[in-house]
Formats: C-alpha cells, structure tokens, sequence
C-alpha cells in the first residue's frame, strides 16, 4: 500500500478541527501519516491537537504565524517521503473514500506514464454544507467534467486544496523551489502539475466544505456575494500584481521545461511592462482560460485594461 501523508495548517479552527482530524483519522485508506503545523492559534486549537499527539495519531509541529500560503509550503519543504501528499484545511469534513479514490486514479495515470517521475494532481468534486453540516449544494453538478489546462492555470486556480492529493514528483519539485510570491499553496501546486506533468478531475464529491464565514477560500458563495468578494480581491488591492510575480517566479524556475508553445503563452504574462501586442495576443488567444462565459469575458476585460 502506497503511503500518504496529510498536510493540514490550522490556525484558531478549535470549533471544527476535531471533526476535521477525526474524518482523516477514519480513512478507509490505512497508510496515512498526519502532519499538522499550527501556524500560531491563540484558541484551544493546539490543544486539541495535543491530545492526538499524545496518543500517537498526528505529528504536530508549534510555529509562529506566517500566514496559511507559507505554512503549507513549509509542511511540504519539511515532510518525509511518501509515494502520496493530500492538503487539509481545518474545517472541513473528508469523505471515507477520499484518499482510497485519489490513490487509485494517481495509481493508474502513473501506470499508463512514459515518463515515471512527472508530477500528477489528483483534485475531486466536493459538497458545500453550512456550519451545522447541513448539505447546501454540489460544488459541480453531476456528469460535469471539468478541463484544466495550462491557460487556465495561469489566471485562475480550479482545484482548492482542500480537494487536492498530488505524487511524490510534484512534491519534490516544490519542496526544491519554494516560492517566494504564491498566491496560494493550492495554485502553485495545479500549475506545477499542470506545466510540467498531468492534472486530472473526480466528479465524485470527497470533502464536505463547510461555509463558516471564516474560510480562506470562497467556494460555495451565492453569485452576488461571490463577485461582491472578487471585486474587493482584485480591486480593492495589489493582487493581480502578486500574480505577475507567482508568474514570474514560475518561469524563473520552470520556463526550460516547458514545452515550447506553454512558455509563450507563460511569457504574455511575465513582461514587467504593458505592451499593445502581448494584451491583444491574449485578448485573441483562440482557447479559453476559464470554464465559465461569464468568468472567461471577466479575464478578458482584464487584459485589457493591463490587469493580467
């Protein structure tokens, strides 16, 4: 059996990591190793987490607070070897097949690999529930498939972490080249993945995802609040600029290993000043970034005006 180690930051999550931690602990899947690095709570968190440390359960490491993005990126510079690694955030609930159904579908994309050390992420469909774990809706409706690509990967950021379980190669170039600009640990690892080797989709739902307020992500937001949160992200700060540098550093580390056509496209969105004719090469680019209409003409707009 293939060995998996679970990655999970917490940060003030005393209200539903016990739940969280039980829910990984209870994997169907017997070869899993938790790590947790608490990224500074000053609530019960920690512990709560010493009571599974003490029993043997978890690896707890006590850090300062440097924020999630750093402190997942620490975990997977600082874990041991496995033949798997799986994000987990601290308020959430794992399906029992979750690992079971990732380790299978990295089990057989590996088997059919010519190249036995690409990097392979595995992402899933997941249900967004309330606070009460009350279930609200399908992330991704049924018989939906979902296509990443590597435009796709450059503007936007389709798996959530939360759903990710990525091999041994992709950590190991990660753990090498740590960024210093990521926008988010998840999005580094899909475009990672995604450039350099191969990410693949499950519609069967993994995760409960609880909606508390508090979460990092925005998924399972209403439309309006979700653009509402958008506008504020993008707007109302300096964030299209820390994607340019995430682009930047991407290429500085990975640009002779990509193929010649994913370097061009890379190379539209690394140049340090606006030109005519890298925004209109985008604008006209003949496939789509994103899956939705609504969200492909936003990028577009972007380009436009000199934001991405």
């Amino acid at each position: 059996m293939k060995k998996v180690i679970v990655l999970l930051s917490s940060y003030n999550g005393a209200d539903h990591i016990r739940e969280q931690v039980d829910s990984i602990l209870s994997q169907n899947y017997r070869d899993i190793e938790l790590v947790v690095r608490d990224d500074g709570s000053t609530d019960e968190t920690v512990d709560i987490l010493s009571e599974y440390e003490a029993e043997g359960r978890l690896k707890l490491i006590r850090g300062r607070n440097v924020g999630f993005i750093k402190s997942f990126l620490w975990l997977v510079r600082h874990s041991d070897e496995a033949d798997y690694y799986a994000y987990a955030d601290q308020d959430d609930i794992w399906l029992p097949d979750k690992i079971s159904y990732a380790v299978d579908m990295l089990e057989r994309e590996e088997e059919n690999l010519k190249e036995k050390k690409l990097p392979l992420l595995y992402f899933s469909n997941y249900d967004i529930c309330d606070d009460n774990l009350k279930f609200v809706s399908r992330a991704d409706k049924e018989g939906i498939v979902k296509h990443p690509t590597f435009a796709n990967a450059l503007v936007d950021c389709m798996p959530l972490g939360f759903n990710m379980v990525f091999n041994a190669a992709a950590r190991e170039l990660m753990a090498k080249d740590t960024p210093l600009y990521s926008c988010g640990h998840d999005w580094w690892t899909y475009i990672v993945c995604q450039g350099l080797g191969k990410v693949i989709y499950d519609n069967r739902s993994t995760v409960s995802h609880i909606r508390t307020g508090h979460n990092v992500s925005a998924g399972g937001m209403s439309f309006l609040k979700f653009q509402i949160w958008r506008f504020k992200k993008f707007f109302l700060n300096d964030y299209f600029a820390n994607i340019r540098k995430m682009l930047r550093e991407y290429e500085h580390y990975y640009k002779e290993s990509l193929s010649e056509k994913d370097a061009e496209l890379l190379a539209l969105f690394t140049n340090k000043t606006y030109s005519i004719k890298n925004m209109l090469n985008k604008l006209f680019y003949p496939h789509r970034f994103r899956q939705g209409i609504f969200d492909e003409l936003v990028v577009r707009f972007l380009f436009i005006i000199g934001k991405l």
